[in-house]
């Protein structure tokens, strides 16, 4: 059974920064390219951010740019997504998803963590 164990959310400031974790159990993770999307009140799944298998490349919405890294370490199943400089069009419920870019059917696959940025 895939299970995605997403967390790090949490309520910042604006300018301030998130580590988001996802944990992977019942599949080969080391197999799967990974992102992370976003989904805010009212509006569409976001694709956000990927990384290939083997951790090799990485793909950015435009405007994340120069302010979020995702990282992966198959050793312990994990992606990550460092959110840094945080600004009012942040905050959703992010969802790690096994996929490159497209989020096709697979979105969301956990629970999603949710980013909150209030001055």
């Amino acid at each position: 059974q895939v299970q995605l164990v997403e967390s790090g959310g949490g309520l910042v400031q604006p300018g301030g920064s998130l580590r988001l974790s996802c944990t992977a159990a019942g599949f080969d993770f080391s197999f799967w390219p990974m992102s992370w999307a976003c989904q805010a009140p009212g509006k569409g799944p976001e694709w956000v951010s990927g990384i290939t298998s083997d951790g090799n490349y990485t793909r950015y919405l435009d405007s994340v740019k120069g302010r979020f890294t995702i990282a992966r370490d198959n050793a312990r199943k994990t992606v990550y997504l460092q959110m840094n400089n945080l600004n009012p069009n942040d905050p959703a419920v992010y969802y790690c998803v096994r996929t490159y870019i497209d989020l096709g059917s697979r979105f969301p696959e956990g629970q999603g963590t949710q980013v909150t940025v209030s001055s």
